[in-house]
């Protein structure tokens, strides 16, 4: 079975370094499906899940908050703002990042202030969403 290897990394650390059949994510146009010999490419990507096939075909999933993707024929490399891995992923605290974000929303005082406000609440919302989708596969 033909493999690529996966690097997704943080500021803070490197989440996941390994061999993969399949890896999906948010891309900035939508979800992309990369397999080995992928041709060349970089693309933003958003706040969302990134799953990853290894050859055993046990799954390894890892929240991102955005940032940037880059594929070569062997190699893939998600450069994540921020990248935690599924199974430390806290939904209590993920509902109350996104409650404080829309109370800063309504509460903003300047379109910048808004803007970061309505970042931050779509951040949390698609880290809520991705983590309820890795429960349901569990």
């Amino acid at each position: 079975m033909a493999t690529i290897h996966v690097n997704v990394v943080s500021a803070e650390e490197q989440i996941f370094s390994g061999e993969a059949s399949f890896v999906a994510l948010p891309g900035e146009g939508g979800e992309l499906g990369i397999m080995p010999k992928h041709t060349p490419l970089i693309t933003r990507i958003k706040p969302g899940a990134v799953r990853i096939k290894r050859p055993d075909g046990e799954e390894e999933f890892v929240f991102v908050a955005g940032g940037l993707l880059e594929v070569q024929p062997d190699v893939v490399t998600v450069l994540a703002d921020t990248a935690i891995r599924g199974k430390d992923l806290d939904e209590a605290r993920a509902e109350a990042a996104k409650k404080a974000a829309e109370d800063a929303m309504k509460n903003a005082k300047s379109d910048i202030d808004f803007a970061k406000a309505q970042s931050e609440f779509a951040a949390m919302a698609a880290q809520i969403a991705a983590l309820r989708k890795f429960r349901a596969k569990r």
